[in-house]
C-alpha cells in the first residue's frame, strides 16, 4: 500500500519502523529517525545500540528486512553505497578507508574523474578540488598524496568528498575522534556551512560537549530500539546519559580504590632513533598506579609506548623493570618482559578485521596454546575467548563472530581480554575510550581501577582531559617530544596541564 506524502515537507529524510536481523542477533527493532532541511541530528547511543547499523541500512550497505525510506518526499531503497551518493546521500566514515598512494583529488573523484576525450582531466580536478577547499577554508594541495597526511587532514580530505557529490544528507560518524580543539572548531564551521546551505547532518559522537554545541535535534537508540527524539536546547547531559543507558549514572567515572606502591618501571632518558620523535623522556611508574600522558596532536605521546613495546627503535636511555635493565628490541620480548600495549587505531593496527573473536582474542598468546608437536589445543582457545566475551562483557551472538561486526566499544573491550590474556604486567592504552559511548567508558575505567589494584602499572594516553582528571593518579605532560612536567591529578588544573603542553612549542 503506498503511503500518503502530504506530510513529507517538513522532512529531508525519513526512516520508518525500520528492522534489521542478523543470524543471533536483532539489530533494529521499529527505529524511526527523521531528519529536516537546515539542521543537525545528533544520532547517540551505547555501542551496540544500532546507530551504525541504521545508517548502512540507509547507505545500501545492509538490505533492512522491514520498513521504509523516504528522501525529499519519496521511497527509497538504495542498493549501494553508489547508489546513496549518486542520490545525495554521503557519509564520512569514522575508520578512514582512503587510497593512501594517490593523491588528494584521486581520492576526492575515485571512480567519477572528470574525463577529456579519453583521458582524465587533471587540471578541470585540481580546479574542482581547489574550489571545494577554498569554500571548506581547508588548506591542503590537492596533489599531495594521501599517505604524508596527517589523521585529522585526511577527515577533512573525506568531508570535502562528501561535499563534493552535493550532498543533501551527510552522515558523519564520530568525525572529531582526531581532531585538536582547533581542528574541532574549523569543523564546525563547516558544518555551519552546510547547514545553512540546505542539508541534514546526521552527527554519530559520545562527545556530550559536543552534541550540546552543535547539534538542533537529537534521537537516541538503546539496544536496536528508538527511545526518543527531542530538541536538544534545554536537555541536559545527565538526561541524555540516561535515556542511552537506561539507568542513571550518577558518575562519570568509578570510585578510584587503587594503591599506588613502589616503583615497578623506571624510564631514564628515552630517546627514540628517528627523529623527530621522543627525546630525553624520564619517569617512573609505580606498581598499582594509573599514569595519564596528556598533550597536543603531535607531541609524540603514542612515541613513548611504541618505544617501549619495541615497536620503536631506541638511540639511548634505559628501561628498568624492577630495577633490572631490559632492552625490548621488538614486540616479542616485550610481551616477555609482561608489556602489553592497547594501540590508537583500533581498525587499522588492533584487530583483524575479517577474522572471528576467538581468533583477536588469543592472537598473542598463541605460543601458549602450542604443543611441542605445533598442534593448537583449541578447547583452551575456546574457554580463554570465553573468558574475554564473560570478564570484558563483549556484546556477541558467538564466539566465531567476524571482530569486525562489532561495535567499536566491543572490539576495544576484546583488544583489552587479549592482551590481559597474556598476564602483563605493564598495560599501556592508547586512547582506550575513543569513540566509546558512556557506558562502555565507564567500564573501561573500572577494569583500568580494577587492574590497579590488582598491582599493575597502567599508562594511558588520552585527548580527553576529564577523563585525565577522572581516572588516573599522576599525569606525564609531553611537549614537542619532551617531557614537560608531571603533575598529581588531585593537585593538578586543566589549566596547568594546558600551559605545560605548550612548554617546548
Amino acid at each position: 500500500m503506498e503511503r500518503s506524502l502530504e506530510n513529507h515537507g517538513e522532512y529531508l529524510l525519513e526512516m520508518i519502523d525500520i528492522s534489521k536481523e542478523f543470524p543471533g542477533v536483532k539489530a533494529l527493532d521499529g527505529v524511526t529517525l527523521k531528519i529536516r532541511p537546515h539542521s543537525v541530528h545528533a544520532l547517540m547511543g551505547e555501542n551496540g545500540a544500532g546507530k551504525s547499523t541504521l545508517m548502512k541500512c540507509l547507505f545500501g550497505i545492509y538490505s533492512k528486512n522491514s520498513g521504509e525510506i523516504y528522501f525529499e518526499g519519496k521511497p527509497i531503497d538504495f542498493k549501494s553505497s553508489k547508489e546513496a551518493l549518486d542520490n545525495g546521500v554521503s557519509m564520512v566514515h569514522q575508520e578512514l578507508n582512503q587510497v593512501l598512494q594517490t593523491s588528494v583529488m584521486d581520492n576526492i573523484w575515485l571512480g567519477r574523474y572528470p574525463k577529456k576525450g579519453l583521458f582524465v582531466d587533471e587540471n578541470k580536478m585540481y580546479e574542482d578540488t581547489k574550489r571545494i577547499f577554498e569554500e571548506l577554508d581547508i588548506d591542503i594541495d590537492p596533489r599531495t598524496k594521501v599517505k604524508t597526511l596527517s589523521v585529522s587532514q585526511m577527515q577533512m580530505v573525506e568531508i570535502a568528498k562528501a561535499v563534493s557529490y552535493n550532498s543533501k544528507i551527510i552522515v558523519m560518524d564520530e568525525p572529531t575522534s582526531s581532531l585538536t580543539e582547533k581542528e574541532v572548531n574549523h569543523l564546525f564551521k563547516i558544518i555551519d556551512k552546510l547547514r545553512e546551505r540546505g542539508c541534514g547532518i546526521i552527527y554519530i559522537s559520545h562527545k556530550m560537549e559536543e552534541i550540546s554545541e552543535i547539534s538542533d535535534d537529537i534521537t537516541i537508540l538503546r539496544d536496536g530500539q528508538w527511545i526518543a527524539t527531542e530538541k536538544v536546547a534545554g536537555l541536559t547531559t545527565d538526561q541524555i546519559i540516561n535515556m542511552m543507558v537506561g539507568r542513571d549514572l550518577t558518575h562519570r567515572f568509578p570510585e578510584k580504590d587503587n594503591k599506588p606502591e613502589e616503583v615497578i618501571l623506571e624510564v631514564k632518558e628515552l630517546t627514540a632513533k628517528y627523529q623527530p620523535s621522543i627525546q630525553d623522556v624520564s619517569f617512573k611508574l609505580h606498581k598499582g598506579e594509573i599514569l595519564g600522558v596528556a598533550g597536543l596532536v603531535g607531541a609524540k605521546r603514542t612515541d613513548i609506548v611504541e618505544t617501549l613495546f619495541g615497536m620503536r627503535h631506541k638511540e639511548k636511555g634505559e628501561i628498568l623493570l624492577h630495577g633490572r635493565k631490559i632492552e625490548n628490541q621488538d614486540t616479542h620480548e616485550a610481551i616477555r618482559h609482561g608489556f602489553a600495549l592497547v594501540t590508537e587505531e583500533r581498525r587499522a593496527t588492533g584487530i583483524y578485521s575479517m577474522l572471528d573473536i576467538n581468533f583477536n582474542s588469543v592472537i598473542a598468546n598463541i605460543d601458549r596454546y602450542t604443543s611441542k608437536f605445533g598442534l593448537l589445543n583449541e578447547r583452551k582457545m575456546k574457554d580463554d575467548t570465553n573468558w574475554v566475551i564473560d570478564s570484558m562483557r563483549v556484546k556477541t551472538p558467538h564466539q566465531k563472530t567476524n571482530i569486525g561486526s562489532l561495535s567499536g566499544g566491543n572490539q576495544q573491550k576484546v583488544i583489552i581480554g587479549r592482551w590481559l590474556l597474556t598476564e602483563p604486567e605493564i598495560l599501556m592504552l592508547d586512547e582506550p575510550t575513543r569513540g566509546i559511548d558512556v557506558g562502555a567508558k565507564f567500564e573501561i575505567y573500572q577494569l583500568m581501577i580494577e587492574l590497579a589494584k590488582r598491582d599493575k602499572g597502567i599508562i594511558m594516553i588520552s585527548s580527553e582531559m576529564p577523563e585525565l582528571l577522572g581516572v588516573t593518579d599522576r599525569i606525564l605532560v609531553m611537549s614537542n617530544g619532551r617531557v614537560a612536567g608531571i603533575v598529581n591529578t588531585k593537585e593538578t588544573s586543566q589549566e596547568e596541564i594546558l600551559k605545560l603542553t605548550a612548554k617546548y612549542l
